[in-house]
Formats: C-alpha cells, structure tokens, sequence
C-alpha cells in the first residue's frame, strides 16, 4: 500500500499548474543536466543499472532536481515519500522512517525526497541518519544552499553531491515549445500562436529557471484574448526580469565576491553590473556601503587616501536620502573605488603586525613609552629616556617604540602605485632619519 499517491497519478490534471502537469515521465524527456545524465555518464548508468545510492541535489530553483528524484524512485520502483524543510518535524520524519524500515522487510524499497534539506535543522537531519545508514531507505536531498554548510557532516559522508545547473538558453526553448504543442498536459489545445521572439524572451527573463519559464508562458497564454502571444503580451505579463538573488544564501555571497573582485580588478563597468544586480536583488544597501567601505582600506588603502572618504560619504548620503536616489551614491563610489590606483600594503601590513602579536610572548611595554602621571610612577622611571619629537628637528627621533624582542621589525611596505608612492618616499626619509643621530 502506497504511503503517498505517486505524481505521476495527477500529472493530466489540467487544473494544476503547466510545470506540474509537464513533469518528464522518463528520461529520455528530461531537459537539461548533460553532464550527468547524457548516454553513458556515471548518474546515467547509475539509474538504467538501478544502483543507486543517497545523494544530494545541490543547484538554483527551476532546474530539475524534484523531477529528478522523482524519475528515479520510479525507474527503481521504490515508494516516493517526499519532506519538505518547512513542515517535516523529527516526530514525522521517524513515523515515516519506521513504516520504510518495516516494508523494507517486506521486500519494498523506499526513496525518501528532502526538499530544501537545507531548511532542516541538526536534529531533523539526525533522525534521517540511521536509516541512511542501516540502507532502509534511500535519501535523495535537494538544496539551493552549499551542502557543505547546510548538510551535517555525517549525513554529507553518506551521501554522493551532485550539481545541477541552470538551464541553458536551448533547453528553456525546448522546453517552451513543448508545452505550446503537448496536447494531453500542455497548452496544445488552445492552438497558440507564440512568436519566437516572444519564446526567446520568456527563456532570456526565465534566469535557467524552467518553473518560471513555464508559469510565464501559462499566465501570458491565458491572458491572451486571440490566442496570440507576442513581445508585447510577454512584457506585459512579466513586468521585469526576475533575479536569481537570495539576499541570505550562497547568491548573495557569490555576487558580493564578484563586486569586490571587479573593483580590485579595476573594472567599472563589471562593478556596476554586479552592484545593479545586489540592488535589483533587493539586497541591503547599508551592506553593499559596509563592503564598500572595507574595500576602500583593503584594496586601495594609501594609494588614494580619498577612496576612503567616498565610501563613508556614500554611506552617509544613502543614509540622508534612502532609495532610490541614495543607490546613485553607492554606485559613484564604487566607480570611484574601481577607479582608483591599487595598493593592499595596508592590509598586508596589518595582517603581519596580527602575526607577531599571536606568536610572540606579549612582551610589557617599554618603560620609556609609558605615562607617569604619579609620583610613584615616575619614582619606577616611568617615561624615562622618552624623547618628545616636536623638540627634534623635523620631529624625527631614532627611539624604538616596538618591544626589544620586535626591534627593528617592519610591518608596511608601501606600493609605488598612486599616492602611496609619495609615502613609499617619505617613509624611506624617515628611516634614514631614524638611523642617524637625532639632532636637537
């Protein structure tokens, strides 16, 4: 006796949505993941040989890896029990897990379907653990997130990580076409007239998201009063493009790193695809100002002291004036940023100075640098030998202010890019300075 009804029960049910009704029954119909399930690849011989094992799907909505599952369970004629993050609780997962352990001895193989895995928590993942293990049942879970963040290390051990990707231009076309012509689950009985502009642009604004594609061309096909589905109805229907862009997920960090390295790559047209993508995303601009600030010290630095100045001004005038005139800001300075001449001397130089005061014994500070604001203080010769700059000439003295055990240590190593090659100069005057006799 079937735990679920299997999907494939209502796959006719014109009712429900295009995508839904337009599931592939075999794989000789699934659209798109060539480089696992094109004739003699390992997922491929996998399934026709059916020896599968647990998995995970990792890839961005749209793309196949709930069919995917699906296909599976039926080539292996296992049971389909499917959870999702957001209902599934340990109690449910465990009645489950005890009918899968029970058919299992009856000769019934069971392929347990975890939606957006990632949603689940330590312990919700635990309670698979065991029947993982033991082989009653085989998982198959399905994340947009890095698994390697998401999914528990245990579970991650017992289980192959296949990436899916985004559909590509063909395959969404591929895909539109057949459900404009698919008479039994598609649109074919409405006898559309679907120009292939307008099929370009659903599969262009669809981002490889097959489920948005679909659900594009169904609204633009029942909002069409001839019959007839053009450019204009496509615009109309789907106002914008929709981004791929989940302001908590990996996405998120993904185009934030892209941002980054296009400034420090000196390219301001990069900079400003990616810093339009984070805005039409919806992402918050106060973290795009943050990054924008960090990027003025980090990868400019001394070499335009100015780029700091703009960071902080962006963040302060998006501040005054929220969106979307403050975005104007944030992108001024991140061309600005882009623009400017390169140095991470400072980030370096920090990064050495963290070194030495992890690794070596934090050493008392020497006397001579220490303030004697009681008698008995300066009694201990606090402040003794202290040599004031401003009663030197040029305010250059040749004390050492590092502890005796760092002595002559040098931590910043300016570039001779921008301004800092004015301070590569003047730090090098100093230092010969600091080595001759101090002159009253």
């Amino acid at each position: 006796m079937s735990l679920f009804d299997h999907p494939a029960q209502h796959e006719a049910d014109l009712s429900r949505p295009l995508a839904a009704r337009l599931r592939p029954r075999t794989l000789d119909e699934y659209i798109g993941q060539e480089h696992l399930l094109a004739p003699g690849k390992p997922l491929r011989v996998q399934i026709e040989r059916d020896q599968i094992g647990s998995m995970i799907f990792w890839g961005p909505p749209g793309v196949g890896k709930t069919t995917l599952a699906q296909l599976i369970a039926s080539a292996s004629n296992a049971e389909f029990i499917p959870f999702s993050g957001v209902l599934s609780s340990i109690k449910q997962v465990k009645e489950v897990m005890a009918v899968a352990q029970k058919q299992r001895r009856m000769g019934q193989r069971t392929l347990v379907f975890v939606d957006e895995i990632h949603r689940f928590n330590k312990a919700q993942q635990d309670a698979f653990l065991p029947y993982v293990e033991s082989g009653d049942v085989t998982m198959i879970g399905a994340t947009t997130e890095n698994p390697s963040f998401e999914v528990i290390s245990a579970l991650l051990s017992r289980a192959k990580v296949y990436v899916l990707h985004e559909l590509g231009h063909k395959d969404l076309e591929k895909l539109l076409r057949r459900a404009i012509e698919d008479v039994e689950r598609g649109l074919g009985s409405m006898q559309l007239e679907v120009s292939d502009e307008a099929i370009d642009r659903i599969a262009v604004l669809s981002n490889g998201d097959a489920r948005a594609a679909l659900q594009t061309l169904e609204t633009a096909a029942l909002s069409s009063e001839d019959g007839k589905i053009d450019l204009q109805l496509v615009g109309d229907v789907l106002q914008r493009k929709t981004l791929r862009y989940d302001k908590a997920g990996e996405e998120h960090y993904n185009v934030i790193s892209a941002l980054h390295k296009s400034i420090r790559s000196s390219d301001p047209d990069a900079t400003l695809y990616w810093l339009t993508r984070m805005l039409e995303g919806g992402e918050d601009r106060l973290f795009i100002g943050r990054r924008l600030v960090r990027i003025a010290s980090e990868d400019v630095g001394l070499a335009d002291p100015r780029a700091l100045e703009q960071a902080l001004a962006a963040v302060e005038a998006f501040r005054l004036i929220g969106e979307p005139e403050g975005d104007l800001a944030l992108a001024q300075a991140a061309v600005y940023l882009a623009l400017a001449p390169k140095s991470d001397a400072i980030y370096k130089a920090l990064a050495e100075a963290e070194k030495d005061v992890q690794k070596t014994a934090a050493e008392p500070v020497p006397m001579h640098l220490r303030n004697a604001p009681t008698r008995l203080m300066k009694d201990l010769e606090y402040g003794k030998g202290y040599q004031h700059a401003h009663q030197f000439q040029d305010a250059v003295v040749d004390m050492e202010c590092l502890p005796p055990g760092l002595k002559g240590r040098q931590y910043y190593h300016p570039s001779s890019r921008g301004v800092e090659q004015r301070v590569q100069e003047r730090l090098a005057e100093l230092r010969k300075k600091k080595r001759e006799p101090p002159g009253p």
